[in-house]
């Protein structure tokens, strides 16, 4: 077991919703990202996504993407990024950290040292956003041996055709990506992601946590009401882009926080 399946297990057991935060690694630089990242359980955070920054983003919408250029111009790399979690762990040994982000890092690392790597600091599982399921054999499935959730997008153009493809070999949960185009476009409805969360959940026992266009206590109290749980990212990375202090950001976060586990 996991502790991402250790996470979903307690919060089912307590008749409570997972609320998830994605953090970009270095942004603005690697002392601050720390602090916040620290400071997430405290804020109510169940499930930490950690941005892995790339130079080429392609699924990121302008928020990400800035976000992701400010961290590497502040030198982040991946085996920051690791260092990172590794920082993170010495003080927290339970909250479930995702490693999110594109393959061409994992890749140039080497996939055996990489998750050698990521097991030994302290990550609990992968989103790799340009990997299908027709290449699980590159990633997914030593990741999985490894003892890492493999956890895969389904999007509103998933159909009942391909939903079972997407499944396979999938772990930990299924992150449903409630509107087309990029992160941080557009805003996401309850009365729409409802009825396809119930197909989702018709074909898989493992939890459905939703994301992209949650950025208000209500609007994460209202998608985690037909989910097991919501995500937020570009709201809080925005934050962190205007400038706020670390403080700043986790009582921002905490407001989301409290919104999502009212659902």
């Amino acid at each position: 077991m996991t502790r991402i399946d250790a996470k979903f297990a307690e919060l089912n057991a307590a008749g409570k919703k997972a609320f998830v935060t994605y953090v970009m690694a270095g942004d603005p630089d690697y002392d601050s990202s720390l602090e916040v990242v620290k400071g997430l359980p405290g804020a109510g955070v169940d499930i930490i996504e950690l941005g892995l920054p790339f130079t080429d983003p392609m699924a990121d919408g302008p928020t990400i993407q800035l976000a992701g250029q400010r961290a590497l111009d502040g030198g982040m790399t991946l085996e920051k990024t690791l260092q990172l979690a590794a920082d993170f762990r010495k003080g927290d040994d339970t909250t479930p950290i995702v490693l999110m982000g594109y393959y061409n890092p994992i890749y140039s690392r080497g996939v055996d040292k990489f998750l050698e790597d990521a097991k030994a600091a302290g990550i609990d599982g992968l989103i790799v956003v340009d990997l299908p399921p027709e290449e699980d054999d590159e990633l997914c499935i030593p990741a999985q041996k490894a003892g890492l959730n493999f956890i895969r997008l389904a999007t509103p153009t998933t159909d009942d055709a391909r939903l079972p493809k997407v499944l396979q070999n999938t772990s930990g949960f299924v992150y449903y990506v409630s509107i087309t185009g990029i992160t941080g476009a557009a805003e996401a409805e309850a009365g729409d992601v409802g009825p396809e969360v119930a197909r989702i959940k018709a074909a898989t026992d493992l939890p459905i946590i939703v994301g992209f266009g949650i950025n208000t206590p209500e609007k994460a109290q209202n998608i985690a009401s037909i989910s097991d749980g919501a995500v937020v990212g570009s709201a809080i990375v925005s934050q962190i882009g205007a400038g706020k202090s670390p403080s700043e950001v986790l009582a921002f976060v905490k407001s989301l926080a409290d919104g999502a586990h009212k659902g």
